[in-house]
């Protein structure tokens, strides 16, 4: 297979793109100043001087820009134009590969799995030539991160190459299946999964109801910038989530991601009452109606959850393997038209989650769709849009209505959290009933009695930003 922007000639051998992802006129632009992919230039457009590394671009963006790697490690793209000026110095093309670091296995450090699902676990820049350096053998790890050295025994391995927005829920099921092995036959004592931040709730959420009675924990990780960003967040995230597997007395599924934007320290949260809450900042994982499970910093974890399970080798790990990929998830919003649900139930869905808005409510024009769609045996759970809260169906009309022709209430239950959770108990039952009583039973955390005092104000990671600013604002 050839690589994007390699061209493969009709011997059958690989040549290598000399301008990757360039095309239209900023590849005839380079083109005519000899400019290749990986050479310092500089390009001048009128009084306006840039000098930088010419970076590989994706194929589909403007054709008129090219991007450089600063001398200061920022990426940034430069406009071409007809007036454009362009001086060709050297070329530095960077090595794919770090230096190799002998591991040798400690038998006092505990064994942790490190499954990657796409993208780099690990990586480092080299701000000379610009080259992103993927790292996943044990011993280019342990040159990126060395304080991993001193955790535990590393065992990485990549089980996908995929943007965590295609990973399906038949994926989840599939890695549900390479953990458990990881746990019950190879007796690991700690798993940490490199996910994409994109829907690592929905996964990690997953994983929480396929696997239950843990003996060890499970850690999702990701990273909400770059490995080729000075302002990278991975390798501490994965310091922090690798610690927690290794060290920390608990044995469930959650979620560490950064919870200041000063790199201070990590939050753990369980999946099924977390959300990605911003799309860039590294503090963007919230716990949602209460606060998060813990914190780790600086190698110390602390847990703020009361009821929690702790570790013990000797718990059976116990795995209900079984997804029904069946299921929709739909926003309600203002002239919503009632052919949406037709659609589904003449596609033969087997349930349909609801985001609902204020305590849980649809227009009038959807109750019909949906009360043919429970009388054809479609699940049909209500979640409300503003995510803080829970289901008030019997407080208004149109949430009695609702209640009358059968939809579950999902009460704090996530919309995600209700789409995830919904394919597990319909892989185990298509009785209505059933459904209904399992939809409403605390599983794996995801349903609280009531909201933590304040914790809709506090506890979220945005204190020390708050005190720092304050503090700024007296200066």
């Amino acid at each position: 297979m050839c690589a994007k922007g390699d061209v493969k000639p009709e011997n059958g051998d690989v040549k290598e793109d000399s301008l990757t992802g360039y095309r239209g006129y900023a590849r005839k632009k380079l083109e005519a100043a000899g400019a290749k992919v990986w050479d310092v230039v500089e390009i001048q457009k009128g009084k306006e001087v840039v000098k930088g590394i010419i970076l590989p671009r994706p194929e589909f963006q403007d054709t008129h820009f090219v991007t450089l790697k600063l001398k200061n490690g920022y990426n940034v793209g430069v406009e071409l134009t007809d007036s454009s000026k362009i001086t060709v110095f050297s070329q530095e093309i960077g090595e794919y590969k770090l230096p190799e670091k002998e591991v040798t296995p400690v038998e006092e450090l505990p064994t942790i799995a490190l499954l990657g699902t796409g993208g780099t676990i690990a990586s480092r820049l080299d701000y000379r030539t610009g080259a992103v350096f993927p790292a996943f053998s044990p011993a280019e790890l342990f040159t990126a991160i060395p304080e991993l050295e001193d955790i535990c025994n590393l065992k990485p391995e990549i089980v996908y190459e995929k943007l965590s927005e295609d990973l399906d829920p038949l994926y989840w099921l599939e890695l549900a299946t390479i953990v458990y092995n990881k746990i019950k036959n190879e007796q690991v004592d700690g798993v940490v999964i490199a996910h994409g931040t994109d829907t690592m709730c929905f996964t990690g959420t997953a994983l929480s109801f396929l696997l239950q009675n843990l003996p060890v924990p499970i850690i999702l990780v990701g990273s909400q910038r770059s490995s080729d960003r000075p302002s990278s967040d991975s390798a501490i995230n994965l310091i922090n989530a690798v610690t927690t597997a290794a060290q920390g007395d608990l044995a469930e599924v959650l979620i560490l991601m950064m919870g200041s934007t000063s790199h201070d320290y990590g939050l753990l949260h369980r999946p099924g009452l977390a959300r990605k809450m911003h799309s860039s900042r590294r503090d963007a994982f919230k716990t949602i109606g209460t606060i998060p499970f813990g914190k780790v910093k600086d190698g110390t974890i602390t847990i703020f959850e009361k009821n929690y399970q702790k570790r013990d080798k000797n718990r059976e790990i116990k795995a209900y393997l079984k997804i029904d990929p069946k299921v929709a998830l739909i926003y309600h919003y203002p002239g919503i038209q009632p052919e949406l649900i037709e659609t589904l139930i003449d596609h033969k869905y087997h349930g349909i989650v609801l985001a609902g808005t204020g305590l849980g409510h649809i227009s009038e024009n959807l109750l019909a769709p949906i009360k043919r769609a429970i009388e054809e045996k479609i699940a049909v759970v209500m979640t409300v849009q503003t995510l803080w809260g829970f289901t008030g169906m019997q407080v208004y009309q149109r949430g009695r209505e609702e209640l009358a022709i059968g939809i579950i209430p999902g009460h704090n239950l996530l919309p995600e959290t209700a789409y995830v959770k919904l394919c597990w108990v319909l892989g185990h039952t298509r009785n209505l009933s059933e459904v209904r009583q399992q939809m409403l039973t605390n599983i794996a955390g995801e349903i609280l009695n009531r909201e933590t005092a304040m914790g809709y104000l506090i506890y979220q990671g945005i204190e020390p930003e708050i005190s720092a600013t304050r503090n700024l604002e007296k200066q």
